[in-house]
């Protein structure tokens, strides 16, 4: 029997027969009374059109639907259903989603995981358990590592890496610790095995043709001067490098090939870094801007502007964020990318003028002189005295920079001092002067200099309470974080000669390198700490990364690059 809706008997202005076919569309009318208006009226008229043909066609389709039947309801509703998409259902409860989230990642997880090396009760069990809570910890983004008590200091096996002929700019191993990368002053990249500890690949320096053939600079294949900083990125697929020819280099070192180079910055390009877990790529430029790349889609994001003064190091985490050195603004800058934001945290000595309107600036002098002068008896003179000495090293650069967690980061600057920063506080949580020593020169006239040495490069074992400072004194120096992360002391140090370009820690995969040729062959004792070794990669050379003014010879003094393994306490 037909429904009742489209067998209506009501009469119409226009007499005619309702055919199967107007109905459906009524009905389809009647369901999306959402439409506009004008869609109304447009539908009307079309119908009015309709109405003008032959009776003979709607008798025939009259006669079609008492055929078939009447019209179906769910053909009815199909016509209207809204669209999904595969991966989601439309009366999928949050506690459903959570949970098909969380299978695709364990999924991911399985993939990541090497076929074969682990049997399923021991990935279920250890590797993925371990690898969530590590997940969670991370995008916590606040330290959860304090291991720093319990690292041996003394014993370390290093391989050195030797390929360069001029100092080593910067040197940086993959996070899955298989390869090593390091540039020199040359202009070359060299590409080295962690299991062999043998050189594999080499990127060369670029000849430019001069004349009427002369290259542009996006056919040429490669850097055309000196490499002055390198990044890996956290799959291990692209390296990416910084050059005195104002260029970014992306290299495919799965293929070890050229894949793109991106102009852009008006000056040498000092630092670039990766967004962990992405393949966001910062860099940082001599010309004071910070540019954002995304090597997914191979192209430009956005410049930052707000340094006075070259940016000299660069340092991002797993946030939108990134912190910059600004060299001889003496400022440190806190970039928020999402929020288009900056915070300043200004280090260095302060003038007179604003001493005296900050009320401490006849207070210095009066001490100073008071030191100097007078000289006061007893064991306060004495403090006053060192107290005054270190003071009177004003900083004038900040030279580098390192992130410990999301919030808190420290810097090093030219009068030797380590400072520790949080994202709450302007001026420094905590500052250690002279971290390095003195450097000693011999004058004619002054008799014997003694400044300080400065910090050339510090390094952050990632989420933890250790980090690690270069000079040219000739050792690495690690340092511990207190607790609250509102201090630091100073905790070992590792031989190091020359002066240090280039500093990383990175805590080594679960036997990554148990079959390295290099290691050290002899059986170390179990122990039950639940740390795992670490991995220093340090860059050395004769000279500073970025100047010829500092040049050193002596035994030992090589343009090389040392990798150590730093094992826990057994």
């Amino acid at each position: 029997m037909p429904d009742s809706f489209f067998a209506s008997t009501k009469t119409r202005k226009r007499k005619r027969s309702v055919s199967t076919a107007e109905g459906a569309r009524g009905a389809k009318k009647i369901l999306r009374k959402g439409k506009s208006s004008s869609q109304d009226t447009k539908l009307s008229n079309a119908s009015a059109r309709r109405g003008a043909r032959g009776a003979a066609d709607e008798e025939l389709n009259s006669d079609r639907d008492s055929e078939g039947g009447v019209i179906d309801d769910i053909d009815l509703r199909a016509d209207i259903q809204p669209e999904t998409s595969g991966d989601e259902d439309e009366q999928e409860t949050p506690a459903e989603k959570r949970l098909r989230l969380a299978k695709l990642y364990l999924e991911s997880v399985k993939g990541d995981l090497a076929e074969g090396e682990f049997d399923a009760a021991e990935i279920d069990r250890e590797l993925i358990s371990e690898r969530l809570r590590q997940d969670v910890l991370e995008h916590s983004g606040k330290v959860h590592l304090f291991v720093a008590d319990f690292y041996d200091f003394t014993s370390t096996s290093p391989l050195r890496c030797r390929g360069h002929r001029f100092s080593v700019t910067s040197a940086v191993a993959s996070d899955d610790a298989q390869f090593l990368y390091t540039s020199g002053k040359e202009g070359t990249i060299n590409k080295w095995s962690l299991q062999s500890g043998k050189k594999i690949a080499t990127f060369y320096k670029q000849r430019i043709s001069k004349g009427k053939e002369k290259a542009l600079p996006q056919d040429i294949q490669g850097h055309t001067d000196e490499i002055l900083s390198l990044a890996v990125s956290s799959d291990g697929r692209y390296l990416a490098s910084g050059s005195k020819d104002r260029r970014v280099g992306v290299w495919d070192v799965e293929k070890d090939e050229w894949v793109k180079g991106f102009g852009g910055h008006k000056d040498s390009v000092s630092s670039v870094t990766f967004r962990k877990g992405t393949q966001q790529l910062y860099t940082g430029s001599f010309d004071r801007t910070v540019k954002l790349f995304d090597l997914s889609a191979m192209g430009y994001v956005e410049t930052l502007f707000g340094h006075q003064d070259t940016i000299l190091c660069l340092d991002a985490l797993r946030g939108e964020t990134a912190v910059t050195a600004g060299a001889r603004d003496r400022t440190i800058r806190f970039w928020k990318i999402a929020d288009e934001s900056q915070l300043v945290f200004r280090g260095g000595g302060k003038s007179a003028i604003r001493e005296l309107l900050e009320g401490g600036a006849f207070e210095g002098h009066q001490d100073e002189e008071h030191v100097n002068g007078m000289g006061v008896d007893g064991p306060k003179s004495n403090k006053s005295k060192e107290k005054m000495k270190e003071s009177k090293y004003a900083e004038g650069s900040i030279e580098c920079v390192a992130m410990i967690d999301e919030t808190t980061f420290v810097s090093g600057g030219d009068t030797g001092s380590i400072c520790l920063w949080n994202t709450q506080k302007k001026k420094p949580v905590y500052t250690q002067t002279v971290c390095h020593g003195f450097h000693e020169i011999q004058s004619t006239t002054e008799g014997l200099v003694r400044t300080p040495r400065w910090i050339t490069a510090v390094a952050s074992l990632r989420y933890s309470d250790m980090f690690a400072s270069g000079s040219w004194d000739g050792d690495v120096r690690f340092w511990k974080l207190d607790q609250k992360l509102r201090s630091f002391s100073l905790v070992g140090s590792i031989p190091a000669p020359g002066v240090v370009n280039s500093l990383q820690l990175l805590v080594l995969p679960k036997g990554a390198l148990d079959n390295a040729s290099w290691r050290e062959k002899e059986q170390r004792p179990p122990t039950k700490s639940p740390v795992q070794p670490t991995l220093l990669v340090v860059g050395l050379g004769q000279e500073h990364r970025l100047g010829r003014w500092l040049s050193m010879k002596g035994e030992g003094v090589t343009n090389a690059t040392t990798v150590h393994i730093i094992y826990p306490r057994t």
